[in-house]
């Protein structure tokens, strides 16, 4: 079977229930992971998602910020939960659908300051990664786990428009990337959208709204992931190459999210 696992920052998914319809009718997710959904469990509008064909909802809500969830076609458990958010925000939530382990993240921004010291929100940011890659070091690499969500670090010289300016601007600085490096070295987790799409060729998923014509400006950030441990490697492999794409598209609809949908297949 082919399982379709979709990734999406939404921005208030009340606002942007229809176009949760629409693109679950036109990309046919069987599992979609939303971040900042904006609302508490009872606000979700669970009724758009069971008549997308999504029935199977599971939501870390938080009133006006932050929040998670994952909407399913299948019937799943809960995965264990991974405490690693020091100020108890709803950013992570994990199922375990088809034999995979999924887990969903709404990663912190970290502020406007590179500094530690200086700035909480990023040393949140930092310690969040650090957490996570302890968790994640204490897990067998054979095992089926997909980590996605808007993990809001963008790794690669060619995930940034520009990667002189952007190593000084936090979400490209050299110590966030050094941290999301040592979280995907921790199980030699595999960042399929780099599979398909190989540096030099640069990726987005993300432009501001400052931009009128977000293509125009050109000035994009990859900042949503999906990755796969070794253990789903020949699932990720099974129809010759895996498959996962940045719908950049999405992100010119009417009243968009900032963040375009990342999709990846996996054969099982």
């Amino acid at each position: 079977m082919r399982l379709r696992i979709a990734s999406w920052n939404i921005n208030s998914v009340r606002l942007r229930a229809e176009q949760v319809q629409r693109f679950v009718a036109e990309r046919q997710p069987d599992v979609l992971c939303l971040q900042e959904i904006k609302c508490r469990e009872g606000e979700f509008p669970l009724n758009a998602f069971i008549e997308a064909g999504l029935p199977h909802v599971r939501i870390a809500g938080q009133k006006g910020w932050h929040g998670v969830a994952i909407a399913s076609r299948l019937p799943f458990d809960a995965a264990p939960g991974l405490d690693v958010c020091r100020e108890g925000h709803a950013r992570e939530v994990g199922v375990r659908v088809a034999g995979v382990e999924v887990h969903n993240f709404y990663i912190p921004a970290g502020g406007d300051l590179a500094d530690r010291a200086e700035n909480p929100k990023f040393d949140h940011k930092l310690d969040f990664y650090e957490r996570l890659t302890a968790k994640m070091a204490a897990r067998d690499p054979k095992e089926a786990i997909v980590i996605t969500g808007d993990l809001n670090v963008a790794p690669g010289e060619n995930d940034v428009w520009n990667h002189r300016y952007m190593s000084k601007i936090v979400s490209h600085t050299p110590v966030e990337v050094a941290a999301m490096r040592a979280l995907q070295d921790s199980l030699g987790f595999i960042d399929l959208a780099r599979e398909v799409t190989p540096e030099p060729q640069k990726l987005a998923s993300w432009w501001s709204y400052r931009a009128q014509d977000f293509r125009k400006s050109a000035r994009g950030l990859r900042l949503d992931h999906i990755w796969v441990t070794p253990g789903l490697r020949e699932a990720a492999w099974r129809a010759g190459a895996p498959v996962c794409q940045i719908h950049e598209d999405v992100r010119a609809w009417d009243r968009p999210s900032d963040h375009a949908p990342v999709t990846a297949d996996l054969g099982l």
